[in-house]
Order: C-alpha cells, then sequence, then structure tokens
C-alpha cells in the first residue's frame, strides 16, 4: 500500500511557534553535542531575531520538518545559519528545498556569495553533501570566524 506523503511548503518565519522553537532547541543541542566546547556558532532564538535575518521554516502539513536562516554581512556578503531537518523528515529533500529557497532570496536581494560554517566529522556528512551538490565550495573563513582543525567553510558565488 502506497502513503501519500503531504507536500512541502517552505515559508518564512517568525520563529513565534512552538513547533519552530523546539526544533532550534533540538538544532542547538545537536551542534553543542557534535561539536567541541567553544566551536559552537549556532545561532539561539534571540541571535535568529535580528532585523539582519530571515528564517525559514519547512511544513508538511501541519508538521515543522525544517528550518534555514540568511544573515546579511554586508557588501554583498550573507551567510547560511541554523540549517535543520526534523528527525522524522530525515532524507527527504527538506535541507536542499530551504537552501534552495535562500538561494533564490539571496540572489533576488542582489548578494553575490554566500558562505557558512560548520563543522567536521560524520554529525556534518549528510549537509556537506548537500552544499557540494549544490555548487559551494570549501575555502577561508570569513566574517568574524578563525579557522580551526574542527570548523570549515563553504562558499558559493552567486
Amino acid at each position: 500500500m502506497d502513503v501519500a506523503i503531504a507536500p512541502l511548503v517552505v515559508r518564512e518565519d517568525d520563529l513565534s511557534g512552538a513547533q519552530t522553537q523546539d526544533l532550534l532547541r533540538l538544532h542547538l543541542a545537536g551542534m553543542r553535542d557534535s561539536s567541541p566546547p567553544g566551536h559552537s556558532f549556532a545561532l539561539d532564538l534571540s541571535g535568529l531575531k535580528v532585523p539582519e535575518v530571515t528564517v525559514w521554516s519547512a511544513w508538511r502539513g501541519e508538521a515543522i520538518a525544517g528550518i534555514g536562516a540568511l544573515k546579511a554581512l554586508g557588501g554583498g556578503a550573507a551567510e547560511i545559519k541554523s540549517m535543520r531537518t526534523h528527525p522524522d523528515h530525515l532524507r527527504q529533500g527538506v535541507g536542499a528545498a530551504i537552501l534552495e529557497r535562500i538561494i533564490e532570496t539571496a540572489k533576488a536581494r542582489g548578494l553575490k556569495r554566500l558562505s557558512l560554517e560548520t563543522g567536521r566529522g560524520e554529525a556534518f556528512e549528510a549537509a556537506l553533501a548537500m552544499y557540494r551538490a549544490r555548487g559551494f565550495a570549501s575555502g577561508g573563513a570569513f566574517s568574524d570566524y578563525v579557522a580551526s582543525p574542527f570548523n570549515q567553510f563553504m562558499h558559493l558565488d552567486l
């Protein structure tokens, strides 16, 4: 018997909903658990509720499937932040759909470059593969980040 999966809807999110906040808490805990002390740079709720950050959430029916954010850095550059797929929706294209919305928005805003900082290790491999498939390439540190043996940086020229 085939089971129908509700279509994925990606929309801008004001971070006021319980499901979005719960997924953000899960994201922060996961980043802390997968990163050495002092090497998790994930934004908390207050860090995402600033004017230079736009957040999107992906939904399947009434269930949150993922989140992602775009942080303006100035000078035609922006950073991808807070990408997380809900565990119930892994490997279903959620991250790719949010990433595509972020890239579309960045282009519409006239941005020239997207960058991201992430960790190393098994916990990060699926996300890294998704970014590489979309054209992101490894590169140097940006903004206020400092390179370390744990973190890595990726960039996409738009």
